[in-house]
């Protein structure tokens, strides 16, 4: 579609249509299905500075601030429903480079079938209603603020920041007059540059006394839009200011209703320019509301003074009380008025005789009268602080708002004798309440465009509203959101049991705050979403309702579950790293492993480390992860042994939600968290027999299934397993399956004994020293012969970690710099023996082999066969073997001479 202005030869019509759509007040434009535009109208063009050409096809996103950009595409592009009509705020480039907020909407247009045909929109600027929206904000921040008895410099602060986050980054500062006039000090405005305000602190207040100085002594606005050049600049500070960033500067006189000149809100800009009109609407109405916060301020910090100083000298007060710039009186114990101040008679026009006793009553509002005596009389019996809001009559009969503010003064025995209070104008905060009331009934059909779900809640957190998208997740109807049973339809029943009591507790503390829910959609399916609880306060800083939000994160909360593995994985292999850090020795038992580890790594095959407790099977296993081309992928450690045969099946391969009690989310195993990488089955002969199955298929097939679900899932995973049992006693006992030995058992590695390593012994001993030694920040110099030689001697049954363990105390308990061992910790047996211990288990393996070689003796040697030594034991033939290898008999000096 072309505009009018391209000069293609029209209808009549036609061209009145499109003569209308390039003068229409706003920004236009149509685009094909794909989003893709084809037509802008003449205020586009006219505002981007892009011409039709340009702005076609994908031309268009030029004009859209970078950051915005991807907000906008994203709703657009990946939204549920793309052809329903939506609203998106972003900026728009000008053709002179400035970026302003618009609200961009679009209508689809279908053909009769339904099919999306092309989308029409438009684009709305609300610069205007988005800073009045943030100066809104603001006042009623800064209104808090004080009413929450903020500090004056706090305040003003926090107003200031406000504004540089509109204007970053450029800065703004407020300056108050002093006492007596003639100077200005700074007060707010953390963001401005310390050397500059500490070089023209106080600033002086006179005609060319600088920015704020001169803005102070004329009343009015001061712009210089460039520093450098400027004549009225000082000099003395010309090089300074462009130095800190300042390269223009404008100025607004804080003066009251009366024109007094209360301080000035300045901003200094980064840039040379001449303000625009939204810079000066920014910079006053920052003004206005610096105003509001230094009159209150001022206002509270005087009454307290005068407070103060009632208990010294009535008189005193009454003088004060007079002087100062609010309305302010005093009435008798029991309600009548006693005193008013001259700022009252002069607001309201009564004489005191008029307003003496009762006669103050004729100067409020009919309709405020009853309410206001009703809660008078309340805080009259209850005699504590209270506020009252009325309308108070001017002296030329017009109605303003006032809060009246009333405190007790008490004897020394805590009677009340007295009640002071101040009036102040809240005219203005009435008016912008109700401002907000508008902006909440325009925001909830805001909120019915929005995608995200939002409740609106009383302040017990009862609901009273839901958006659109919060009836059309739910299915459910706008009176069911306020049936008392809401919450307990759409919310899964363990997540309202868990929260029912943290939420109840912080809608009682007012603050923000947000859970996990799972809600239940219409289909039937519960998803993960974040619910953001935030308040809306009234003037009085009550609660008055409660927003609160739902995000879908169910994807979220599925990539936290797969990284929780993963860092699951991690914190075991940390925890592990701790035992070991490096192979330590150069015994030929070792670098006979070592050679072995070199050799296996480069391929994918199974490997199968042997070995007794502590002998480091699994710092073998990390090595062969380390040297394969596996080995920028994860390495995922499982102890078999220490897992609850229940929960191994889960942990290994994962689970479905709802495949078992508890199972309320899927979750991912170890197999597929290893998934192009290493898994370490570590103590593999401690698997209970369907778990045999279940591994036995994964190494032959490559592929697992999660509990609870029948798919297949292919990984790719090398099987690293170790055990310190003997598999083959363990599969002629029937407790492992020979199946599964076969596959496990492709690349046996068989860890050596520390006591076959003896020669290993000094080098372990000496890095141990080291490395518990740094830790415990102690340095030892030598160690005593006799104790290296005990070591040599010593069997080591727990190998490796027992000799750490030795070590570990040993460097603890030594006082001196040479490192001494407690013969009593060692078991002082010959190191050629392995069977030492006298202990019960010692005496059956003795007693067991015994038994065996009595029955090979009787059977000559014999193994199977009825005269069989299995036999005449009852074992099957196979366990025997098994035993007889793994108690190291010799059968063959049981058989009988063979006679020729």
């Amino acid at each position: 579609m072309a505009s009018a202005a391209d000069g293609s030869r029209q209808p009549a019509s036609a061209l009145d249509v499109r003569l209308l759509v390039d003068n229409m007040p706003m920004l236009a434009w149509s685009s094909h299905a794909d989003g893709s535009l084809d037509f802008v109208n003449q205020q586009w063009r006219d505002y981007t500075g892009l011409s039709t050409e340009e702005s076609h096809g994908p031309g268009w996103k030029a004009a859209v601030h970078p950051d915005d950009l991807p907000g906008l595409l994203q709703q657009w592009e990946t939204q549920p429903e793309l052809d329903h009509a939506g609203e998106h705020e972003v900026r728009l480039r000008r053709s002179d480079g400035v970026f302003r907020w618009f609200l961009i909407r679009r209508e689809p247009l279908h053909d009769q079938a339904g099919a999306l045909l092309r989308w029409y929109g438009t684009a709305a600027d609300i610069e205007n209603r988005k800073q009045a929206d943030a100066l809104r904000a603001t006042e009623k921040r800064t209104l808090e603020m004080i009413a929450d008895g903020a500090s004056l410099k706090d305040v003003l602060d926090q107003l200031c920041t406000s504004i540089d986050v509109q204007i970053a980054p450029s800065v703004t500062t407020v300056l108050l007059i002093d006492a007596d006039g003639k100077r200005l000090w700074q007060v707010g405005g953390p963001r401005v540059p310390r050397e500059w305000i500490s070089t023209i602190i106080p600033v002086s207040v006179a005609f060319e006394a600088g920015l704020c100085g001169t803005a102070a002594f004329l009343k009015e606005r001061v712009i210089v839009p460039d520093v450098a050049t400027e004549p009225n600049w000082p000099d003395q500070y010309r090089e300074l200011a462009i130095r800190n960033g300042i390269r223009a500067a404008w100025s607004e006189p804080i003066l009251t209703k009366d024109n007094e000149v209360l301080g000035t809100f300045a901003l200094y800009s980064h840039e040379a320019r001449v303000p625009a009109e939204e810079d000066l609407a920014l910079i006053k109405g920052a003004g206005h509301i610096a105003r509001i916060a230094i009159e209150r301020q001022r206002s509270q910090e005087t009454l307290r003074n005068v407070l103060d100083q009632v208990q010294r000298s009535e008189a005193r007060l009454r003088q004060v009380i007079d002087t100062i710039p609010t309305l302010a009186w005093c009435n008798l114990s029991d309600g009548p008025n006693e005193f008013l101040n001259k700022k009252w008679h002069e607001y309201t026009g009564l004489s005191p005789e008029e307003s003496h006793g009762w006669g103050w009553q004729v100067a409020f509002h009919p309709e405020d009268l009853p309410p206001l005596m009703k809660k008078w009389r309340e805080l009259l019996v209850s005699r504590e602080p209270g506020e009252i809001e009325a309308r108070l009559r001017r002296h030329d009969g017009v109605f303003r708002w006032f809060l009246i503010r009333v405190e007790p003064l008490r004897d020394q025995t805590g009677k009340v004798i007295r009640w002071y209070g101040t009036s102040t104008d809240i005219q203005e905060l009435k008016q912008t309440e109700e401002k907000l009331r508008d902006d909440e009934r325009e925001l909830r059909r805001i909120t019915d465009a929005i995608p995200q779900t939002i409740v609106v809640q009383d302040p017990c957190g009862v609901p009273i509203y839901a958006n659109q998208a919060t009836l059309d997740y739910t299915g459910l109807t706008a009176d069911d959101v306020i049936a008392p049973n809401f919450r307990e339809r759409i919310f899964h029943p363990e997540d309202l049991e868990k929260f029912r009591n943290e939420r109840k507790a912080a809608l009682a503390r007012g603050l923000p705050f947000e859970f996990e829910h799972r809600a239940l959609r219409k289909d039937g399916q519960y998803r993960w979403f974040l619910i953001r609880y935030n308040p809306f306060r009234n003037e009085q800083g009550q609660v008055i309702r409660w927003y609160a939000t739902g995000t879908d994160i169910e994807d979220r909360v599925r990539s936290e579950e797969r990284t929780r593995n993963e860092n699951l994985a991690l914190r075991e292999q940390i925890d592990r790293d701790s035992m070991f850090e490096d192979i330590v020795g150069s015994s030929e038992a070792l670098r006979k492993v070592l050679r072995q580890v070199d050799k296996v790594a480069a391929s994918d095959s199974t490997v199968l480390v042997l070995g007794e407790t502590g002998t480091g099977k699994e710092l073998i296993a990390r090595a062969i992860h380390k040297r394969s081309r596996r080995s920028e992928r994860a390495f995922i450690g499982v102890n078999c042994a220490a897992i609850p045969p229940s929960l191994i099946a889960s942990e290994l391969f994962g689970h479905e939600k709802g495949a078992f009690t508890g199972a309320t989310q899927r979750r991912m195993g170890r197999f597929e968290s290893a998934n192009g990488g290493t898994i370490f089955l570590d103590e593999v002969g401690d698997l209970p027999a369907e778990i045999q199955i279940a591994l036995l298929r994964v190494l032959q097939e490559r592929e697992i299934e999660r509990v609870g679900s029948s798919r297949p899932i292919p990984v790719d995973v090398r099987v690293v397993a170790a055990t310190h049992h003997d598999l083959n006693a363990l599969v002629a006992e029937g407790k492992f399956r020979q199946d599964l030995l076969y596959r496990l058992n492709v690349v046996p590695i068989q860890m050596p004994p520390l006591r076959e390593r003896v020669a290993d012994i000094p080098l372990l001993v000496e890095y141990f020293i080291d490395r518990f030694g740094k830790r415990a920040g102690k340095k030892f110099r030598t160690i005593d012969k006799k104790f290296l030689k005990a070591f040599q001697a010593y069997g080591w049954p727990g190998n490796v970690r027992e000799l750490q363990n030795v070590i570990e105390r040993a460097v603890i308990l030594s006082e001196d710099d040479t490192l001494a061992v407690d013969e009593t910790w060692l078991k002082w047996e010959p190191a050629q023996n392995p069977v030492r211990s006298r202990t019960l288990d010692g005496a059956l393996v003795r007693q067991e082999k015994e038994m065996i070689e009595g029955a090979l003796a009787e059977s000559q040697g014999r193994i199977s066969g009825p005269a069989g030594a299995a036999a005449k034991l009852g074992l099957p033939a196979q366990t025997l073997e098994s035993k007889i290898k793994r108690l190291k008999i010799n059968k063959y000096r049981f058989k009988a001479p063979q006679t020729e």
